[in-house]
Formats: structure tokens, sequence, C-alpha cells
């Protein structure tokens, strides 16, 4: 069926064809996430996907603006599958929207997390769950911020190498590493029921705030990861934001900060199949830097996180 569809469909990003599995060639086309419609207005819609191309927040390497586009790109190769081990296709099964990427002045860095904030209320807000792609990591504090307006106080689950804790208590700072510690100073987060996935570098624990920490290390070791993770949230709703750097380089060079001894490819996606059941409301996956890239694995390994990540939004929903 699939061989015989792509002989017709193309351009389903702009065409109409917006509901099920996508037998576009991947190789053409117009370029939407996983062959979404592209839309700028998501009422009717239960979710959509958007890119927030901004990384003037990073402390080294820039190149994540250019995440969006290639995450969108590497999706096209996935459109006319359902994501693996989840027993289900959430294509299939909801209307899921690319509503583009957020339009900013790339000179006026201050005014960027107001826009962020208002760009993934405005989805929200008409009833569609938001899956945001970056961007650097300081693109989560404003969408935190959408989001618990909406949903209240938030439980985190961040898959990172880096805590993202550092000390900043001054509100015109825009910074990638600085994120938890502002959303929890601000109420958007209950540190209690904060849990970070794939932790590996030493630092100052500068706002603990009862934070759990599955570092690396443990996950490698065998820890039940959605054992703990469920422990730790129960029933409160969840943002989860995966910085794709938590994958070891060796599986995503392209990223701004990488650090070695980190999660596979293959741990990542066992590890957000473990979470099915966890209520996930809002979901984020950033700092893929195509400029760092090779062969185009960190785009490929983002797309599939965030594919991941609405079977696991969808989960409870079907």
């Amino acid at each position: 069926m699939a061989l015989e569809d792509a002989k017709h469909e193309v351009d389903r990003a702009v065409s109409g064809l917006s509901t099920g599995l996508g037998y576009e060639n991947p190789f053409a086309g117009v370029v939407s996430f996983l062959r979404r419609p592209y839309t700028k207005d998501v009422s009717g819609f239960d979710l959509a996907v958007t890119g927030v191309p901004f990384d003037q927040a990073v402390t080294h390497r820039p190149g994540a603006r250019f995440g969006p586009r290639a995450m969108r790109e590497a999706s096209t190769l996935m459109a006319g599958d359902a994501p693996y081990g989840w027993g289900y296709s959430p294509l299939d099964r909801f209307k899921v929207a690319d509503a583009g990427d957020m339009a900013f002045d790339y000179a006026a860095v201050p005014d960027v997390p107001g826009r962020i904030e208002a760009h993934v209320a405005d989805i929200v807000n008409k009833g569609a769950a938001c899956l945001l792609i970056g961007g650097d990591h300081s693109v989560a504090l404003p969408s935190l911020r959408a989001h618990a307006a909406r949903h209240g106080p938030l439980a985190l689950v961040q898959f990172d190498a880096h805590p993202d804790t550092w000390t900043d208590d001054d509100p015109s700072r825009v910074d990638h590493g600085t994120f938890v510690y502002k959303a929890i100073a601000e109420g958007l987060i209950d540190g209690s029921r904060t849990i970070q996935i794939g932790t590996r570098v030493e630092i100052e624990d500068e706002a603990p705030n009862g934070i759990t920490r599955i570092d690396a290390r443990a996950v490698h070791s065998g820890t039940d990861v959605g054992a703990r993770v469920r422990e730790v949230v129960g029933d409160t709703p969840v943002y989860l934001s995966f910085d794709i750097d938590v994958l070891d380089p060796a599986f995503a060079p392209g990223t701004g900060t990488p650090v070695c001894g980190g999660l596979s490819t293959a741990q990542a996606a066992v590890t957000l199949r473990s979470l099915a059941g966890v209520n996930v409301v809002g979901m984020d996956v950033v700092e893929v830097s195509p400029p760092y890239d090779h062969a185009g694995v960190t785009a490929l390994a983002g797309a599939h996180v965030a594919y991941d990540l609405i079977a696991l939004w969808g989960w409870n929903r079907t």
C-alpha cells in the first residue's frame, strides 16, 4: 500500500492530506514534521509540533537554531511507520499539526522568552498539546511558564547531561544552563517532583530542592528508570524536556555541549517506552546543532525522540 500511495501522495504538508501515516517519498516534497499539515491555527488539533530556532543562550557551540529544520527533514523517513515498540500509531489516532517556527527578532534577545511563552500559550489554550523543538535549552523555561499557567505547578522529567541548576536571579538573563533553577524559583515546577536522567557533570548542587537524579552511570548499570520516575512524579502533570546531549557524543555529536559517557539511542528509546502511563502534558526536544552533526545522526536521534514523545503523550489518551 505504501509504495502504491507514494505514486500520488506529495506535499502532504500543504495538500490537505492530514490524517494517518504518510506514504510520501521521504526525499521529496514540502518538509514538515512527520508530514503533518502546516497550520498556524491549531484549533481542532490534538497536538502541535512547533519550532523555536533560537540559540543565543548557549555557553559553548552555537547552531541549534538549525535544529528544527534538520529534525523535520529527518522525520520524513518515519512518517510511514508507527513508532516502534508502542503498539499503536499516534498519527492514526490523533490529529497532529506542524505549527511551523515561531517568528522573532534575532537581535532582540531579551524579548524572545516572552514571545515563546505567548506562542506556546496560544497553542495550549486552543486545546492542543505542544511539542516544542529547539533551539537551545533556554526555550524550555518560557514553555514551562505557558504550561504551568494552564495546568498549575508541574512535575519535570528532564533528560540531560547537565542539571541546568546554575544560580541566576537576574530576570533579564537568558541562559540555557539556568532553566531548572528559575523554574523552581518561579513555582513552575515542584522540585520534589523533578527527576533528571543521564546527568554526568560535576557541579555544585546550587538548587537541590528535592530533585532526584539518575545519572548516566546508574542508567548504564540497569536502574529501573520507569519505576523511579513514576515514584517521583506520581499523578502530577508532567513536562518532559529532552536535551539531546543526554546521548553520548558517539550517538549525538551535533550538540553544543557534548559530554562523554552518555546514553545510547537504544537506551533512550527503551527508557522513554518505560514511561508509558506518565501524565505528560508538555514536552520539548532541544540542543540539536546540525553544524556539528555527522551524517545527520543527531537530527535523526532528535526526530526519533520527538516521535516517541508523541506516542508517550498519547498513551493515556488512546
